[in-house]
């Protein structure tokens, strides 16, 4: 069984943590990175309902800028943390080229998704980036593609035209209306860069299944996933912790294997 502790992954824009208590991953909580507090909430979480001292911590990040700031603020509180990919390696095959450049997070996911479903899974990260990989029935890790997410997309839009103005991705600006049609500009900017990314996904199912010769499960994780993908035709699960269900997967491999090479 795995020592309780807290996980820590760290996005680009949200930070979600969550404790393992007994073994079981416990409910999580998102911060957000710009929120000077989010440190002092971290360091809380760790604290939290705990006698003789912080749980010890375990970080995966792609925004190293941020991990090393939390790093230094939470030593500071007496929080010991180690991070994925300098302290502890994550127990996923791959066939990349050079597994030294993918994102720790895609390489979590997928070990969330498989660690659950037991079978080949495309899975979906809808955040600042958009990624879509895919998973073998062994759980060998892929790869897939990265693409630009809904927000930076409005985002370039507004910055890359002199006319097109700044827009928040919102579910109002997505709901279904009574025609498929833009009657104002953030509207149709919005529409635009959620059938964008539903396209590209779903696109990318379809070759994914092509290659495989089946369909795989089919599951999303991410800031957006919900807005983009609740009740989407193809997209099966929605699964908000899927990084930190994926650390805790990872923690449980690694702990097998120490108890092994003891034995």
């Amino acid at each position: 069984m795995t020592p309780d502790m807290l996980l820590v992954s760290i996005g680009n824009t949200r930070t979600r943590i969550a404790q393992v208590q007994g073994g079981k991953l416990q409910p999580s909580r998102v911060l957000d990175n710009a929120d000077p507090g989010t440190a002092a909430a971290i360091a809380d979480a760790a604290q939290a309902g705990r006698e003789g001292g912080a749980l010890p911590m375990l970080l995966a990040s792609v925004n190293s800028a941020a991990a090393e700031k939390y790093e230094t603020d939470l030593g500071r509180a007496g929080v010991s943390v180690m991070r994925f990919g300098r302290d502890v390696p994550i127990p996923v095959r791959t066939t990349l080229e050079d597994d030294s450049t993918v994102g720790h997070d895609r390489l979590l996911d997928a070990l969330g998704a498989f660690s659950r479903a037991r079978q080949a899974c495309i899975v979906i990260d809808a955040g600042t980036a958009v990624t879509v990989d895919f998973v073998d029935g062994e759980g060998t890790f892929h790869g897939g593609v990265i693409a630009p997410g809904a927000q930076m997309m409005l985002d370039a839009l507004h910055e890359r035209t002199s006319a097109l103005p700044a827009v928040r991705l919102a579910p109002e600006g997505i709901a279904p209306g009574p025609t498929p049609f833009g009657k104002a500009t953030p509207r149709a900017m919005t529409l635009g860069v959620a059938g964008a990314v539903r396209g590209l996904v779903h696109d990318l199912i379809d070759r994914y299944a092509e290659f495989y010769g089946a369909y795989p499960r089919v599951i999303a994780t991410g800031g957006d996933a919900a807005l983009l993908f609740e009740g989407d035709e193809l997209v099966e699960h929605i699964v908000p912790d899927l990084t930190l269900i994926g650390m805790h997967a990872a923690s449980e491999l690694l702990e097998q294997i120490d108890e092994v090479s003891e034995e």
